[in-house]
């Protein structure tokens, strides 16, 4: 049985696009990644940014993003505990990659109330996919 991508730290198998992909391999990680290169970030800051997210998710997709290097994660000592999220430099090498994502979507990607549909080359528009779903 072979590891999972995320799990592939030193020895990538594939290409160096699937080395890259595991970075990001997960459903959350490249939307919180393109919040965070906005600015720094609070907790719920990026909860409410995310709302068909849970809150276990979230924690989760942070946590390998900062086991990564690409995210940090500050706690201040006050009552109530702040945390903030922030990008590391290595994380914000990745802003070209995310800012490809934006535009392609932004040009290919028309979100109705029914679900996604993609735009053709042409201006007019392919048959639907999958329908947004929260959770």
């Amino acid at each position: 049985m072979s590891l999972p991508r995320a799990k592939l730290v030193r020895n990538f198998p594939g290409c160096p696009v699937e080395a890259t992909l595991s970075y990001l391999d997960g459903k959350w990680k490249g939307v919180i990644l393109f919040h965070l290169m906005k600015g720094t970030l609070r907790f719920n800051e990026l909860r409410r940014k995310l709302p068909a997210v849970t809150q276990r998710m979230l924690t989760k997709q942070l946590r390998e993003l900062e086991e990564s290097g690409l995210v940090s994660r500050t706690v201040y000592p006050v009552v109530p505990p702040r945390v903030e999220y922030a990008m590391t430099p290595l994380g914000m090498t990745l802003k070209p990659v995310v800012d490809a994502l934006a535009a392609w979507g932004d040009d290919y990607v028309f979100c109705s109330p029914d679900g996604r549909e993609l735009r053709m080359a042409s201006g007019g528009l392919h048959t639907p996919v999958a329908p947004l779903q929260a959770g």
